[in-house]
């Protein structure tokens, strides 16, 4: 499938949404991210709705105006319900279509402003959930730099295991436990054991941390048994989000071995309420490639349309405030700055790694992309890197430092992708804060 821009990519494209065409704006005309909302404070159903400037297009409401027929009216119908998840199982084809109605309903000069304009609802008086049924959830470990950096940590001779570079490593977390922007995070408990402890004890997490990651969903699913080609991996995404996905470290340094992460990894993950649609993202597409010194990818794994366009540049950021921060009236402070494009791994490779054994994918399944670092101390995506395990306290304004998260501190992750030869686009934000 070549992702290739149509007029919807336009960069010279404006709206009559006034608010879309602010410089600033996360939600030009060029975006169109869906979401599932309703009125703040209302006993309303959650629907879905797409954002343009500050505003939300409540798609129930243009769906009871009938202005459109066949399969696209069948299309705002469907992201009418409580979640996106019938609309995602459509496929590309059906998805496009409506960003494409969409695109031109809500241009300058559209025939369609009179009508739509009283489907929209300002974002600051609507409350948002969770835009579909996460059915599953699975975390890989994709950036290169990160798992370098943690490795060091523990292992500083031999820092990447052997199969790191051979295959997208992930596992199974739980989606029961994902939460849209805006919660608080009730600080975990579970066994903890230091290196001079006799034996565990009971208590709460002390080593709380955060995990820059990107969120991908899953639309149009796969059969039982039928692994998906690479060729065919990315007509499955319907789109991405930006996603922390808290870990308890010193929970996580006790019971890993040999099963991996439990308790530390399934207390809490936040993800931001809108979807980018991977339609959305075709201009900020990359190439991607292999270091001429490491291991090619094997056949199933590789393509000439990944190494064409596989990578994509997301940029991340991460920052938090602290209760006294916020008290102060101190602005959050930026901890990581870094960019999806160098993952060690693409979507696709994810896509087509996790069904290669024939495990069936289903609409509203959920990736992590694993924390993702740069090569740098101001790109790294959690605490555990940028205090070198705890080691190295950061300093924060006030005079407070942090080694991990402390109750009341709020993290803050935000995206955006940027090309000279398109519009910006935002995600967004994934917000939350840590309780007691």
């Amino acid at each position: 499938m070549k992702l290739e821009r149509n007029e919807t990519h336009d960069p010279s494209l404006s709206s009559w949404v006034e608010s879309a065409n602010a410089a600033n704006t996360d939600f030009p005309i060029q975006n169109l991210p869906f979401a599932v909302f309703r009125r703040r404070g209302s006993d309303e159903g959650f629907r879905g709705g797409v954002a343009i400037g500050d505003q939300v297009l409540d798609l129930a409401a243009v769906a009871a105006l009938e202005l459109y027929d066949g399969t696209l009216q069948q299309s705002l119908l469907d992201c009418s319900q409580p979640a996106l998840n019938l609309f995602m199982s459509r496929g590309a084809e059906r998805w496009s279509e409506l960003r494409l109605a969409l695109s031109r309903a809500l241009r300058a000069g559209s025939p369609r402003q009179a009508a739509l304009h009283a489907c929209l609802l300002p974002m600051d008086a609507v409350e948002y959930r969770l835009p579909c049924r996460i059915g599953d959830y699975t975390d890989f470990y994709t950036s290169i730099h990160h798992a370098t950096n943690v490795g060091r940590l523990f292992r500083p001779d031999n820092p990447l295991l052997p199969n790191y570079k051979w295959i997208p490593i992930g596992y199974h977390g739980r989606s029961s436990s994902i939460e849209v922007s805006g919660h608080e995070v009730r600080r975990p408990c579970g066994q903890l054991k230091g290196p001079d402890d006799d034996s565990p004890r009971f208590g709460p997490c002390q080593r709380l941390d955060y995990e820059l990651e990107v969120g991908i969903y899953i639309g149009e699913g796969n059969g039982l048994g039928e692994p998906i080609p690479i060729e065919r991996a990315e007509r499955h995404v319907f789109g991405y989000c930006v996603f922390n996905d808290w870990s308890a470290r010193d929970i996580q340094a006790w019971e890993y071995v040999p099963l991996g992460p439990f308790l530390a990894k399934n207390f809490a993950s936040t993800v931001s309420p809108w979807i980018v649609t991977q339609e959305a993202l075709i201009p900020f597409r990359r190439p991607w490639s292999r270091d001429a010194d490491d291991p090619q990818p094997l056949e199933y794994l590789d393509s000439a349309q990944n190494r064409a366009q596989g990578a994509l540049d997301i940029r991340l950021e991460v920052a938090m405030d602290t209760r006294a921060m916020r008290d102060q009236g101190q602005p959050p402070q930026r901890l990581g700055l870094s960019s999806f494009v160098d993952s060690y791994w693409t979507t696709a490779q994810m896509v087509a790694h996790h069904t290669v054994n024939g495990c069936n994918l289903q609409p509203g399944d959920f990736f992590g992309s694993g924390t993702q670092s740069g090569d740098s101390d101001d790109a790294l995506g959690s605490l555990l890197e940028l205090t070198r395990g705890g080691k190295q306290p950061i300093e924060l304004p006030g005079g407070e430092t942090r080694r991990f998260l402390e109750d009341g501190d709020r993290v803050i992750m935000r995206a955006w992708c940027e090309a000279e030869d398109a519009r910006r686009i935002g995600f967004g934000s994934a917000e939350a804060t840590v309780s007691g």
